[in-house]
């Protein structure tokens, strides 16, 4: 399947407090955004590469991935995540059959995992990266304390990337409203609400979206050391 991905890159950054977007931090000597870049530019089956970006930062963000991936198309990004992936989508030619949407603040992303994602499309319409929930699950009440204990089996955190067939995307941004797309925290969800099937991908490495200082220090030692495959 000739196959399109997207790198929302258009966050702020405020959590990490880095006084930048965050998808231009430097993890490992690159800024955060080139990784993922490099991992779709190697991985054999994409063939164009799209960038929502904050707006006014295209230039910036051309310049974190030359040299480094072929990018197809920078785009100024929406005011909220799924504002910006619709505006990545209309960059992304007619033609392909596959799109995977990514955020740039997971950059421990493979070629490896685009590769088995994309074959487990290929029976499906919709295919995203996630792992079981291993930890103890707790409700709080509105002060704080424990509610209750949720079990956790069957339960799964959702990561990027997140793939569907492209009508299925294409489908499922042309039926959203304004409201879904500000408050839609992925794309999975918006097509769970249509009926699609969404099958689920456990990465097998770590996945994890820097958010913290403390998450930003790991990912600099497992991209340093080469410790994910």
């Amino acid at each position: 399947m000739r196959t399109a991905a997207i790198i929302v890159a258009a966050g702020s950054g405020d959590r990490l407090g880095a006084g930048m977007p965050k998808a231009l931090v430097r993890v490992a000597g690159l800024p955060m955004v080139t990784w993922s870049a490099r991992a779709f530019d190697e991985a054999p089956e994409v063939e164009c590469i799209v960038i929502a970006c904050p707006p006014g930062g295209e230039d910036d963000m051309a310049d974190a991935v030359a040299g480094h991936a072929d990018v197809h198309a920078i785009v100024p990004g929406g005011s909220s995540r799924q504002r910006s992936v619709a505006a990545a989508l209309a960059a992304v030619p007619d033609d392909v059959e596959a799109i995977l949407v990514h955020d740039a603040a997971r950059p421990l992303i493979t070629p490896a995992l685009v590769t088995r994602m994309v074959a487990r499309l290929r029976g499906a319409p919709a295919v995203i990266a996630a792992a079981p929930v291993a930890d103890t699950l707790k409700r709080s009440d509105a002060r704080g304390n424990v509610e209750a204990t949720v079990d956790r089996a069957g339960l799964w955190g959702a990561q990027t990337p997140q793939a569907f067939r492209a009508e299925v995307i294409r489908g499922v941004f042309a039926d959203a409203a304004g409201d879904e797309l500000d408050s839609a925290t992925d794309c999975a969800g918006m097509a769970e609400r249509r009926g699609v099937e969404v099958l689920l991908h456990d990465p097998g490495s770590p996945n994890f979206k820097v958010t913290t200082p403390a998450d930003l220090r790991l990912a600099e030692v497992l991209l340093g050391t080469g410790r994910i495959t």
